[in-house]
């Protein structure tokens, strides 16, 4: 196997907010144009390499190009300094610039009523009927940027159910994401499906209250705009809607705001491509946002209200990233093989309409299969966890460039799924969850410049 690294296919003034919140990443300009042919897109498979074949790990957790090294920097078990453990089924992440030398990585953790909590915490959001604090919620990890050895590991929130997936803040928080809808009548003291704020530098467990404003719904992923403080939620049920929050306050979000759902301009209502494909790749689509009332939902109607209203429909909208300028979202089994797609939504500038695209559409599972959570390079390609269960499972993190050619990044050996992939605050480091057994990785490597 050779170790030459390939060239970089450079985006063309294409910039990126961070998984870690804290920075832009500059991308440099190039004549290469950043919305491609379809045919590229759609291919089964990619013309470009990427990094190379990937080396089989000889420990069998994670195969990886030739070059790239990790390690385990926490795992299922492991005692914190709460005196609790690291329970189980890490999902979304993020990492968040502490500043003085350290970084933070809040974790979600997508436990139901069943699942061990990892401790003795008499504190928490929601409890099951018999009073107990239910164990879903996020734990924080800080590290030192320079060494990436955990400094403290603690659980930074407790009693919710299924935290999936979520999003940083421009102002250094993380906001969690309940995929549930459970109600009382489940046995449970509370309702679920919402979404919660947790500080990076709380230091230790923290009981915020739900964003109710924000929506009660299947939650999945949340993106702040950076330059407008507005959120952007993906739902992952099949039927789902794009939704957007408008906070009153900017950077304030416990002082509510507008609740919207993603419609198209044109005669469009379906984006899945399930049947009769109205969506092809590289199309801008003029967007117009519907209201929706009641946010709180009591019915689990909001993405039903919101189709009856012309809303755009999505297959299981999963992980988001917002940048400067344009976002990009997975639908994880969208497209007419039901492989997974990725939209690209611009925000309209000077009182203009914003413009949806399809930027990828996957027509075969060695190509991309299921994405999920997503994140972003510094070099402008997307970085995606691919979640597919089958008898076999065969889940990669794949790359995917500006001009939408999909390659694989690494191949998750131990029969889960990666999760919470996101970058350190240099881009040298790329950290990422193995599920269950909850394992959290650091991966470094020849990064393309």
């Amino acid at each position: 196997m050779s170790d030459t690294i390939l060239p970089v296919i450079a985006p063309s003034r294409r910039k990126f907010l961070g998984a870690t919140g804290s920075a832009f990443a500059a991308l440099i300009a190039s004549g290469c144009t950043t919305v491609g042919t379809g045919n590229n897109r759609m291919a089964g498979a990619s013309s470009f390499g990427g990094y190379g074949d990937l080396v089989p790990d000889p420990a069998g957790m994670l195969d990886l190009p030739q070059g790239f090294s990790y390690r385990v920097i926490s795992k299922l078990g492991d005692a914190m300094d709460d005196g609790g453990t690291v329970p189980d089924r890490a999902d979304g992440m993020g990492c968040i610039d502490l500043g003085n030398g350290k970084i933070a990585l809040v974790r979600n953790h997508e436990l139901g009523p069943a699942h061990d909590l990892g401790g003795e915490y008499s504190e928490g959001f929601g409890r099951d009927a018999e009073g107990n604090v239910l164990p879903g919620g996020t734990t924080t990890l800080v590290l030192d940027a320079a060494t990436l050895e955990v400094e403290q590991q603690y659980r930074s929130m407790a009693g919710t159910i299924r935290n999936c997936a979520g999003g940083t803040t421009p102002w250094g928080s993380w906001l969690t994401c309940e995929e549930s809808m459970w109600t009382r009548e489940r046995d449970l003291a509370d309702k679920h499906g919402w979404v919660f704020e947790i500080p990076a530098d709380a230091g230790r467990q923290v009981n915020p209250a739900p964003l109710k404003a924000m929506g009660r719904f299947n939650h999945e992923a949340a993106a702040v705009d950076p330059r407008t403080g507005i959120v952007y939620l993906t739902e992952d049920m099949n039927d789902a809607m794009l939704y957007r929050f408008i906070p009153n306050v900017p950077g304030k979000l416990a002082e509510g705001g507008k609740l919207q759902a993603l419609a198209l301009s044109e005669d469009i209502t379906d984006a899945r491509n399930w049947e009769n494909p109205a969506m092809t790749v590289g199309t801008d689509h003029p967007v117009r946002w519907i209201d929706l009332d009641n946010p709180e939902a009591p019915k689990n109607d909001l993405r039903i209200r919101g189709a009856a209203a012309g809303g755009l429909k999505i297959a299981r909208g999963e992980g988001i990233h917002m940048g400067d300028g344009e976002l990009y979202f997975c639908s994880t089994n969208g497209g007419a093989a039901k492989l997974g797609q990725i939209f690209r939504l611009i925000p309209g500038k000077n009182g203009g309409p914003d413009a949806l695209s399809l930027f990828f559409e996957s027509t075969s599972g060695d190509q991309f299969n299921y994405g999920d959570n997503l994140t972003v390079q510094d070099n402008g390609h997307l970085i995606v966890c691919e979640d597919q269960y089958t008898d076999t499972v065969t889940n990669h993190l794949r790359g995917v460039t500006p001009q939408g050619e999909a390659y694989p990044l690494g191949l998750l050996r131990i029969q889960t799924e990666p999760a919470g992939a996101c970058f350190s605050p240099d881009g040298k480091t790329l950290f990422v969850n193995a599920y269950s057994p909850t394992a959290t990785l650091a991966i470094k490597g020849p990064w393309f410049s």
